[in-house]
């Protein structure tokens, strides 16, 4: 296996493949002076970002190391490390792309990827490649040109199988779900790919189950900040994923349980590029709503002083409303010598009239300002509470703002650059956006974060998202607070201090790589990652196997196959299109050769489930 890029995923994800799946990596990043990470904003935090970034540089490189940094070039547990600023073919040919079984291209630059993924496939057709692109629809064109590339030299017309297909992920839509989920209670964990989708909800503990499988019991002692949202080094106290039937019954009533709620086949979403910024603006958004009660007052005294004229003159409905019109707009001759009840309802249409000329300006003015201003920032209104402030519109920032929208959640997004690639998405969804160092007095009070439901920090530097949840802490103690964070192990230790400083509060801290890992892992040992939902601090993969390639699976019924755990079959897949899964299988369903499923599995259990072909297992 070779892993190249130029961030915390490439380590992780070599950590991943050799912890789990037990495979001899090759890893190539850029040289240590090369390795950067973006920089802080404010020169007075320059010196403490340096620390912080040089400590989570060492501390990834002993995660992928299991305690020490290897020497460049030097083997040390399964893992050889190349040092080299691009991914040329001479670099890739020094790390064994001709001779390795599967390829990830993980830098941050979806150029340098692309670049890399056509040498590789050219000099290895039979490569299993793993990319990482931001950009959706290149990646589905990306895609099927690698693919057409690799049936071309293997002399089929089709893709060469599953050893030679390429995969196309994104860490900021793996992570995004996760991130937003974890800001707002209650929120379904979704995972959708390819028209399939997944639905897990947390269930708090006491509450009844809903009559589907249990994925994960959350952790026993979730009160304690030294054990709460517990690792995968937890132990019993920690969370629970696919536990058995006794487990679920001694736990009922004292944790919390995650269930699967649905699986079910939705319509592919179209992929967005981000680009063009919607410029016509609803007709409900183009006039206030006091405005639009006005307008509406004036057209009901106008049909009222209609019918008043009809009933005293008895002439036609439409004359009526016609003669009211003509009075209205003063284009009318003077009812001299009608009846007084005639000339009192002319004299009312005149006032009407007067009344109507200042309505109608003021709606062409605000109209006129709603289409000038649907290119530009909007401002948090007046009274907004209840929402959620967004730190960063980055690639995961930008991500996470479409996902919050998708659950109609109220945002208002903090930015200091005002050339960030998520403000046209901002803009197109009518956010509220306040540009400005976060850090700085006054940012986050211009987000209403006295009235907010939670922060959500995203931006690229730890440090940018740790002083900004210190600063809210000190205006909202009880502020609801989830940051991400560059490593795991970094997240762990900031979550378990920010828990014992402020238990009331809740908190919550994220790893990017630490969610985004698992897929790309298991896109590389060639299976078909269908997504990852996060439990507390661990992951649970969702996955679509055929069963005949599964000596674990073959031959056995559902309630044999269950390994508690490990993994559990949750659907058999007919491939008949919205109709085709079977989710509610009995125990007694015996699985043959030709079926393919829809399971659950730890990351350790599909490992088991099939990371060993290689070696004949």
């Amino acid at each position: 296996m070779v892993v190249c890029g130029d961030d915390g995923l490439a380590h992780r994800l070599a950590a991943e493949l050799r912890g789990v799946y037990d495979e001899q990596v090759t890893l190539v990043v850029p040289p240590a002076e090369r390795s950067v990470r973006p920089p802080v904003v404010g020169r007075a935090r320059a010196v403490s970002a340096a620390l912080l970034d040089r400590w989570v540089s060492a501390a990834v490189s002993r995660a992928a190391g299991n305690g020490t940094a290897p020497t460049p070039g030097e083997p040390a547990d399964g893992q050889r490390t190349l040092e080299a600023v691009e991914p040329t073919e001479a670099v890739l040919a020094e790390a064994g792309v001709e001779r390795a079984a599967a390829l990830a291209l993980v830098y941050e630059d979806d150029e340098t990827n692309i670049r890399a993924a056509l040498t590789a496939r050219r000099l290895n057709p039979h490569l299993r490649l793993v990319l990482r692109l931001y950009n959706r629809r290149l990646g589905l064109h990306i895609e099927e040109l690698l693919d057409q590339a690799a049936a071309l030299a293997s002399g089929g017309g089709t893709a060469a199988g599953g050893d030679a297909s390429t995969t196309v992920l994104s860490d900021a839509d793996t992570a995004a779900p996760a991130l937003a989920a974890s800001a707002v209670a209650g929120t379904t964990k979704v995972v959708q790919t390819d028209g399939l989708m997944l639905r897990a909800v947390e269930r708090p503990p006491g509450e009844p189950a809903g009559g589907r499988p249990t994925l994960a019991l959350l952790s026993a002692n979730a009160g304690d900040p030294a054990f709460a949202d517990g690792s995968e080094n937890s132990g019993d106290q920690g969370p629970l994923l696919l536990p058995d039937a006794d487990a679920v019954r001694e736990a009922a009533g004292r944790r919390g349980s995650v269930e699967l709620e649905q699986v079910s086949y939705a319509a592919r979403p179209a992929p967005q590029t981000g680009r063009g910024v919607g410029v016509v603006a609803p007709v409900a958004a183009l006039f206030s709503r006091r405005l639009r009660w006005s307008l509406v007052g004036l057209v009901g005294c106008v049909f009222a002083l209609a019918v008043a004229l009809w009933v005293v003159t008895r002439i036609h409905p439409l004359g009526a409303l016609y003669l009211t019109l003509l009075d209205l707009f003063a284009i009318n001759d003077p009812a001299i010598g009608a009846s007084t009840s005639r000339q009192v309802l002319q004299l009312l249409s005149g006032l009407m009239g007067l009344l109507l000329l200042p309505v109608l300006l003021a709606a062409v003015l605000e109209a006129l300002g709603t289409f000038r201003g649907a290119g530009a920032l909007r401002r948090p209104p007046r009274g907004l509470g209840g929402h959620v402030v967004l730190l960063g519109l980055g690639k995961i920032g930008t991500r996470v703002l479409t996902r919050l929208r998708e659950l109609n959640i109220p945002v208002v997004c903090v930015e200091a650059g005002p050339e960030a690639r998520g403000l046209a998405v901002a803009r197109r969804l009518r956010v509220p956006v306040v540009l400005g160092d976060v850090t700085q007095e006054g940012v986050l009070e211009a987000a209403k974060i006295h009235r907010a439901h939670a922060l959500l920090a995203v931006t690229s530097s730890d440090t940018t998202n740790l002083e900004a949840a210190l600063y809210a802490r000190t205006l909202r103690p009880d502020l609801r607070v989830v940051l991400r964070l560059y490593d795991d192990d970094f997240a762990t230790a900031v979550y378990r201090t920010l828990r014992a400083a402020h238990p009331q509060a809740l908190t919550r801290s994220r790893s990017v790589s630490h969610l985004s890992a698992p897929s790309f892992a298991g896109a590389m040992m060639g299976r078909q990652i269908l997504g990852a939902i996060p439990v507390e601090r661990r992951v649970l993969l969702f996955a679509a196997l055929e069963v005949g390639g599964c000596a674990r699976l073959a031959g056995r019924t559902v309630g044999e196959a269950f390994r508690a755990g490990r993994w559990r079959v949750l659907a058999l897949d007919t491939g008949e299109g919205g109709d085709g899964l079977v989710w509610d299988l009995p125990d007694t369903y015996v699985l043959r050769d030709e079926d393919r499923v829809v399971l659950a599995a730890t990351r350790r259990g599909l490992a088991e489930l099939l990371g060993r072909r290689r070696r004949g297992a």
